[in-house]
């Protein structure tokens, strides 16, 4: 491993924000075997040169998409990705679920944007005070269905069709909004632990995917890449 950093600095960075660290081999996915470098402590080590050439394809769709001018939809809602997914996507003005996938977000969006556009309404209505015409009761019921609209969809507001790409963290958990991609038609950007089939995402990153520094790393990546592909 100590070769490939010096002889690569995208591998370097990798290295120190700890991409490399699979799991252990009993639960690895057969088809993550050939981007296995090696076993330290028990815990399988990425081959970061190959994770490297993965990146860039991802980084030059990304960069496609972003000359454009599409919309990527950023997904992952488990905790060491929210924090990181919700800011990339907001410094791109890009849509986001950093919380759970709601069924039919791409299979039927037509309704999902109808929810959406409850929830901007109501939110409107009450920031203008117009729902002082209601009972106190009627008031707190109508906060809480805002609250719980927000709690769902305020991370796709901007959404207002559906997206060209999904940036996905973790495959495996985000399985519903990975199956809804490929039924819709659009191409999958991954950043995929060991324990994850490879197969069936366009755009799949080997990588550490359960550490909050080595997905901060990759979301950046792509961000990055989107960003200066834009301004170019």
């Amino acid at each position: 491993m100590a070769d490939i950093k010096a002889n690569n600095p995208v591998v370097d960075k990798m290295f120190k924000a700890g991409a490399h660290f699979a799991f252990s081999r009993t639960r690895r996915h057969p088809t993550i075997a050939p981007y296995i470098f090696g076993v330290k402590n028990k815990v399988e080590i990425f081959d970061l040169e190959k994770t490297s050439e993965l990146l860039a394809k991802a980084q030059a769709f990304i960069a496609s998409l972003a000359k454009e001018g599409k919309t990527v939809l950023f997904v992952g809602g488990k905790s060491e990705a929210r924090s990181a997914v919700k800011t990339g996507a907001l410094s791109l003005n890009m849509p986001y679920v950093d919380g759970r996938w709601i069924g039919g977000t791409l299979t039927n969006f037509v309704q999902i944007r109808k929810r959406v556009e409850k929830m901007e309404k109501l939110t409107l209505e009450k920031e203008k005070g117009e729902l002082a015409k209601y009972t106190k009761k009627e008031r707190l019921l109508i906060d809480r269905e805002i609250a719980n609209l927000e709690r769902f969809f305020s991370g796709i507001v901007s959404m207002k069709d559906l997206p060209k790409a999904l940036f996905i963290v973790d495959p495996k958990k985000e399985k519903n909004a990975v199956k809804e991609a490929q039924d819709m038609g659009i191409p999958v950007i991954s950043l995929l632990g060991s324990d994850c089939n490879i197969k069936g995402i366009d755009y799949p990153v080997v990588g550490n995917d359960s550490s909050q520094v080595s997905v901060q790393f990759f979301v950046q990546e792509i961000t990055k890449a989107y960003s200066e592909a834009k301004k170019a």
